[in-house]
């Protein structure tokens, strides 16, 4: 069944301060990112690894301009998703939003996005980092747990959350 958003009450979330401490978190990691990015750029060689196997193994090389990908990406993604969160009354939610639920079924989902922002930004910086540590012959790589680590931090809280949102009504 499907659920319009025309009826769904337009509610002003506030903060916790769980919520503010992602959102500083992630605005610091995603300056810092930046940061040590521009002030190591020329310390990199010219072909660094752009793309790793599931078992975190370099398998493809290119030009060092291609880590600015990852920031470029990650800083979209982290003020789309911030802008977004802004209107909550405008998600897809698996049960019809009302005056009584509406609340709590936006905060579990503000509460979701503003997480998987933080997460997004943190595994690609991440990703940066452990690119200079190959580089520099420090790592071999992201490592086999990388990707285990990652998908387990992404989909348990997202899971979690689903489950929540049905058992408001």
């Amino acid at each position: 069944m499907k659920y319009s958003n025309v009826e769904r009450p337009v509610l002003r979330i506030k903060l916790t301060s769980a919520d503010k401490l992602l959102e500083v978190g992630g605005w610091i990691i995603l300056s810092l990112l930046w940061l040590i990015l521009i002030l190591k750029f020329t310390y990199i060689p010219d072909t660094i690894p752009i793309h790793y196997s599931v078992t975190g193994k370099p398998d493809s090389f290119g030009n060092k301009t291609t880590i600015f990908l990852l920031p470029i990406l990650g800083t979209l993604l982290f003020v789309g998703m911030t802008i977004l969160n802004n209107y909550p009354h405008i998600f897809n939610y698996p049960t019809k939003i009302t005056n009584r639920n509406a609340e709590r079924q936006y905060k579990i989902a503000t509460k979701l996005i503003r997480y998987l922002k933080f997460i997004i930004v943190l595994t690609f910086s991440l990703i940066v980092f452990m690119t200079f540590q190959t580089v520099n012959d420090k790592l071999s790589g992201l490592g086999i747990w990388f990707i285990p680590i990652i998908i387990g931090l992404i989909y348990i809280p997202l899971i979690y959350a689903i489950i929540k949102l049905f058992k408001i009504t």
